[in-house]
């Protein structure tokens, strides 16, 4: 054995011990010097330090934390050698030297990142459990451009960036490390020196796929591989169903505050899978949307405000708990579509927010990469790298944890450059237009990638303007979406059913006008969590008169909500009637179901699912002016509204009074001869209304409307019915 012959050490030597070599695999591990191979390890905690295979001991370089043993040309020391090291709290180590192994992230990956066409880079960047040469470990891999060195730090090494320096892949950016022995549940971040300013950044990791439960950060290694699912059936299913034609009635929630357990503390996803699943199932609820649930610091953003773009929040247990979760959704019919936020992201100094001490993830000038109003960041939608992000956070949920749909939140913010801008405060396209080109290009191939490794699966947007073509295919100019939300009829059917009936004669195009461009696009007819905060109210309160009057409307508009030409969205709470508006805080109001308003509510809502789901013609032609007629829409001066609801031969008559008198006699075309039975009515006793209506009304040869026959009707007051012949 050589000893080291000088008490200066080497500039490179004082760069590591400085954390700040860009190539730390030049200098440690097993090296050719002199004709003999060199070991050189740095521990900056180690008392003494020697090979566990033959207890050969390395010597410490003077007034230093390196240590190197120079093997002898009859040694033989393995390739993947295991130190043995007492730390200077007396604690002894093992583990294999890190820097003894090659790249493991395959140039091809590196491409394919580097292009934006990687989907499954979550699979490769990030911290992952993973064996190199026959031996077990975590892989981490990053992407930091603009680092003069990256290390990752944690619980395994006192998250101290000295210790495990990263290799650099060059000029793409990308860092990695395999660090051996390793296990699931190891605590990591990356802490990044910006090679331009000298910053030291301490970040998550942003392919995360489990993170701590806030407000702690760290990043969780997790297995990734061990669940195993048991709803084969429903994806088989999926990918035949054609949901254009198929009953969709979504149950929106945040399961922060859907309820508490009885200390007042989150429920896990396993117990949600139980109580969440059994009440939708038993309500008739199609499907479940989930308001943000991927990871996010803080509470009161309801989860818009995303850091882990690739892990279910620890708020509610492990990824594995969630996989659970889907998997008892799926087994009791019920499909899950996932609220995601690819439109902005928070400026917490943890997270993405200047990664790599530059703005990586966000433009450089705020006119272009921040929202002033929301206080949060702005994706730079034309660099390949953060693209692939995006679009490889939207393959993850769909192809990991089984999501059958995401609902884009934000679109028109990602649309225009201008939005919420004042003049001058923004930076018009290569064309001098508003439009924000990048942005537009990443959802179009948003949505065709998604369509394409995922059929059967939707995508919906949050997109409040008048853009052309939200839902049309990419192809003929679209952007490509399954469905919009159609917020225009929600604002203006609220606005209307906010004025006193006395006045609703002189708004009576906010009932009928939303008919002129419903088949425009692929619709979902929203009233959601956004309409039930910051001092709105929630949907009763904003009802007007007496408690029986506010109730009555409520049923009502519900029954507007279910015959209208539309898929179905109702924000939890909105289902019975809460009376105060939501608060994320705590867990719904459920005791107001001891009084008969709301459990006629929870009722209607109930029986108005059933009859959705069962009558083909409610749903058959939810985006087709097929499936829709009005029988009259002229009624101003008694506020009802008349249409039918077709598919084929079967059809629904819906008669909607929006005033508080019963109309005796009232007299309506149909289209057939016949007997015509009451099978709905918002007013019924079973519902706590009054129950005045009809039971079997047999036609009149009697013309009105245009129609060869009619019938006479009693409407109730605030009250609708739907007819069957």
């Amino acid at each position: 054995m050589k000893k080291q012959s000088t008490n200066i050490l080497s500039a490179d030597f004082i760069k590591i011990t400085e954390a700040k070599h860009h190539d730390p695999f030049s200098i440690l591990g097993r090296h050719r010097k002199n004709k003999q191979d060199q070991v050189t390890v740095y521990l900056p905690y180690a008392e003494s330090v020697c090979f566990s295979h033959n207890d050969a001991a390395l010597t410490r370089v003077p007034n230093s934390d390196f240590f190197e043993y120079t093997i002898e040309n009859d040694q033989v020391i393995p390739e993947h050698y295991q130190l043995s090291w007492l730390d200077k709290d007396g604690n002894t180590h093992k583990n294999y030297d890190p820097y003894t192994f090659g790249t493991q992230l395959p140039e091809f990956d590196q491409h394919l990142f580097g292009e934006g066409k990687h989907w499954h880079i979550y699979q490769k960047l990030g911290g992952h459990l993973h064996t190199a040469d026959g031996i077990a470990g975590v892989f981490f891999a990053v992407w930091a451009p603009n680092a003069g060195r990256v290390s990752v730090v944690g619980d395994f090494n006192r998250w101290d960036g000295r210790c495990h320096p990263m290799r650099s892949l060059g000029g793409g950016g990308l860092w990695e490390l395999f660090i051996p022995d390793l296990q699931e549940g190891c605590l990591y971040k990356f802490e990044i020196l910006n090679r331009d300013s000298g910053q030291i950044l301490v970040k998550t990791d942003p392919y995360g796929q489990q993170f701590e439960f806030r407000p702690n950060t760290s990043s969780v290694v997790t297995r990734e591989d061990s669940y195993v699912w048991q709803d084969q059936q429903w994806m088989t299913d999926r990918v035949q169903r054609n949901w254009l034609h198929e009953p969709m009635s979504i149950y929106e929630v945040h399961l922060g505050s859907w309820k508490r357990d009885d200390k007042g503390n989150f429920i896990n996803y396993r117990e949600l899978a139980v109580q969440l699943v059994n009440y939708v199932k038993q309500m008739g609820f199609t499907h479940i949307e989930l308001l943000p649930i991927t990871e996010h610091p803080l509470d009161a953003s309801w989860g818009y405000q995303t850091t882990g773009y690739f892990a279910p929040t620890s708020r509610h247990g492990a990824p594995d708990d969630f996989r659970f979760f889907m998997d008892t959704c799926h087994q009791n019919d019920i499909g899950v579509i996932l609220d995601w936020v690819p439109a902005h992201f928070p400026k917490d100094s943890f997270a993405l927010a200047r990664f790599d001490g530059s703005a990586l993830y966000e433009h450089e000038d705020p006119r272009k990469g921040e929202h002033r109003d929301w206080g949060t960041l702005i994706y730079n939608y034309g660099r390949n790298e953060v693209k692939n992000f995006l679009l490889a956070s939207a393959i993850f949920w769909l192809e990991e944890f089984h999501l059958d749909g995401l609902r884009v939140d934000a679109v028109a913010s990602m649309l225009y450059l201008d939005y919420s801008r004042e003049e001058g405060d923004w930076i018009p396209n290569m064309y001098g237009g508003n439009e924000n080109l990048e942005a537009i290009s990443f959802l179009r191939e948003m949505n065709e990638v998604t369509h394409a490794q995922h059929p059967g699966t939707v995508v919906m947007a949050e997109e409040s303007t008048s853009w052309p073509q939200v839902t049309r295919p990419t192809w003929t100019g679209g952007l490509g979406f399954s469905m919009k939300w159609n917020m225009g009829w929600m604002h203006d059917i609220l606005a209307y059913m906010q004025e006193d009936p006395v006045h609703r004669m002189h708004h009576h195009n906010q009932l009928t006008f939303g008919m002129l461009y419903a088949f425009t696009e692929n619709f979902t007819l929203p009233f959601s969590h956004d309409e039930v905060v910051h001092g709105k109210g929630s949907l009763v309160s904003k009802m007007p008169g007496d408690e029986w009057q506010r109730f009555a409307n409520l049923r009502l508009l519900y029954t507007l909500l279910y015959t209208y030409p539309g898929k179905k969205l109702l924000f939890m709470g909105c289902e019975f009637g809460q009376g105060t508006e939501w608060n994320f805080h705590k867990a719904l109001d459920w005791y107001v179901l001891d009084y008969s308003h709301h459990r006629g509510v929870q009722t209607l809502v109930k029986d108005l699912n059933q009859l959705y789901k069962t009558e083909p013609a409610l749903y058959q032609h939810d985006f087709d002016y097929q499936g829709f007629e009005w029988i009259d829409c002229c009624d101003v001066q008694q506020s009802i509204i008349s249409y039918r609801r077709k598919h084929g031969e079967e059809e629904l008559l819906v008669i909607l009074n929006f005033t508080p008198v019963v109309r005796e006699n009232y007299r309506i075309g149909v289209p057939k001869a016949g007997s015509y039975k009451e099978v709905f009515n918002s007013d019924s006793s079973y519902y706590d209304g009054s129950n005045t209506g009809n039971g079997i009304i047999v036609s009149e040869p009697k013309e009105w409307m245009g129609q060869l026959n009619s019938v006479r009707l009693t409407l109730p007051p605030l009250g609708g019915v739907i007819l069957k012949l």
